[in-house]
């Protein structure tokens, strides 16, 4: 009996699943259908958004290094503050595109400032790789390939969490009638 319980659950989850990833966030900069843009173009067409990628740009990336500043390591160490910054980024960035998508599509400047600048800035995969070259310069390759394995498959739970949290926060403001 159990066993058949286990199994009709299972089923209903991979249903769920199954039902659910057409809700998946997907950046619509992103096309496979479209030809690249000529850059002269793309310029042209996005100008306005250059000076606020700018700002948030500055000011994520004043936050990492506040938060390096604050951690401090040595080259034979983890960098926890780069850990934080891309695991903490990666959280919000999955946030703010479930919300981007869904609540502020119409808002030119959310996803530019907040996702490109400000979490662009804040999250730091080149000094990930550089703090995993240090690990190895000094003879931790255990160490590295825990550091290179680990952030990549925490960066990748924390975006997906970050979208079910934005998810079922705007779902929730839904039934409820309030606004998201």
């Amino acid at each position: 009996m159990a066993r058949e319980h286990r199994r009709r659950r299972g089923h209903q989850l991979e249903h769920a699943v199954e039902a659910d990833l057409h809700r998946l966030p997907v950046d619509p900069d992103v096309s496979v259908d479209r030809s690249p843009e000529p850059v002269p173009d793309l310029l042209r067409r996005h100008a306005d958004l250059l000076p606020v990628i700018a700002a948030g740009g500055a000011l994520g990336s004043l936050a990492r290094w506040g938060l390096a500043a604050a951690l401090p390591h040595h080259a034979s160490e983890i960098a926890w503050g780069t850990v934080i910054a891309n695991i903490a980024g990666s959280l919000l960035l999955g946030l703010l595109m479930a919300f981007v998508l869904d609540v502020w599509s119409q808002r030119r400047y959310v996803r530019p400032f907040l996702g490109v600048g400000v979490l662009g800035g804040f999250t730091t995969f080149s000094t990930y790789e550089l703090d995993a070259r240090g690990l190895l310069a000094t003879h931790h390759p255990g160490l590295a390939l825990v550091y290179v394995g680990g952030s990549v498959l925490a960066a990748l739970v924390a975006v997906g969490l970050g979208v079910v949290a934005g998810r079922v926060a705007i779902d929730a403001r839904r039934t409820t009638g309030a606004r998201p």
